[in-house]
């Protein structure tokens, strides 16, 4: 038994699929087929039942599955506790990232990252704030980096800076004449929101007392932010952005943002590491890059906004 063999069979049991599993592991599909073939001979069990598309565990290779994880988050953390006593900057690091954060934040700070410390392997992937907290508690991600919510007791959480919101408004749209937004103000408004799931949208929804959103036929729902910024730039409802997307705007797009008015809607946003988390060297040293990257004022929290959670 390797820990190879290990990694192949946590591969299938994600992808559900033996070529796709190879894939991700960077071997062909005989070479996987025939490594987790020797594990099963080697126990005396059936793991996967082939026979089942997608393919599934059967009943003992959901224990072996269970095992597998937990011996490779000890492997790893073997790896880890070794690289951290050396303060190294090597080996994978590898950050979940929300949506609503992603494409305004990676580009201010990842190539400057990237340019400082060409031999750091820091891999990144947009994810919803719970597919980030499964990956941590799996041992898939390193960290994460979304706003802060109130059930993240269980991990640890360091704040990066504060990211107010705004809205995005029609120029044709009577709000658009408002110098700023009351959650008031929104109420008979078509809203562009996004799906349930997007913390970004569930806060919104609670601090603008939005209790119609779901179920409102104003109320609509799409993929990105960017998507329905499009949709009010063709003339039609309101949307919302955070604020490190205003550094991306021109300034025609500009002309469409308005601030709410006081207290202003805030999100804190963190980086998240389980609780068992070793190498603080490398994640410091993000958070830091992080910061540097964000204007200076949006590091502390303003008396005039209000956090939400």
């Amino acid at each position: 038994m390797t820990l190879q063999q290990l990694e192949y069979i946590i591969a299938v049991y994600r992808h559900k699929h033996f070529a796709k599993a190879a894939e991700y592991c960077n071997v062909t599909q005989p070479t996987l087929s025939s490594m987790i073939q020797k594990l099963e001979d080697e126990l005396g069990v059936k793991i996967f039942d082939r026979k089942k598309q997608p393919i599934t565990t059967t009943e003992i290779g959901k224990l072996v599955i269970d095992n597998a994880w937990n011996v490779l988050r000890r492997a790893k953390r073997l790896k880890e506790a070794v690289e951290e006593e050396k303060h190294s900057l090597t080996g994978t690091f590898k950050i979940g990232i929300i949506p609503t954060i992603a494409p305004y934040l990676i580009p201010r700070f990842f190539p400057q990252l990237m340019s400082k410390y060409p031999n750091m392997d820091v891999r990144i992937s947009e994810m919803k704030t719970e597919e980030i907290k499964t990956a941590l508690k799996r041992g898939d991600l390193d960290a994460g980096i979304l706003a802060l919510l109130e059930d993240m007791e269980e991990f640890n959480c360091d704040h990066l800076f504060y990211e107010q919101f705004f809205t995005y408004i029609a120029e044709n749209d009577e709000l658009h004449q408002h110098s700023s937004i009351k959650t008031s103000d929104l109420a008979d408004e078509y809203l562009w929101l996004l799906d349930e799931g997007h913390c970004f949208r569930d806060q919104l929804v609670k601090f603008c007392h939005l209790k119609s959103a779901t179920a409102s036929k104003k109320a609509y729902s799409l993929g990105s932010i960017e998507t329905f910024m499009r949709m009010v730039e063709s003339g039609k409802g309101v949307t919302f952005i955070p604020e490190l997307a205003l550094y991306q705007l021109s300034e025609s797009q500009k002309k469409l943002v308005r601030p709410f008015a006081i207290p202003v809607p805030t999100r804190d946003v963190v980086m998240i590491t389980s609780p068992n988390f070793i190498r603080t060297s490398i994640k410091e040293l993000v958070e830091n890059e992080v910061k540097m990257s964000v204007p200076e004022d949006m590091l502390a929290l303003k008396k005039t906004i209000q956090k939400v959670v």
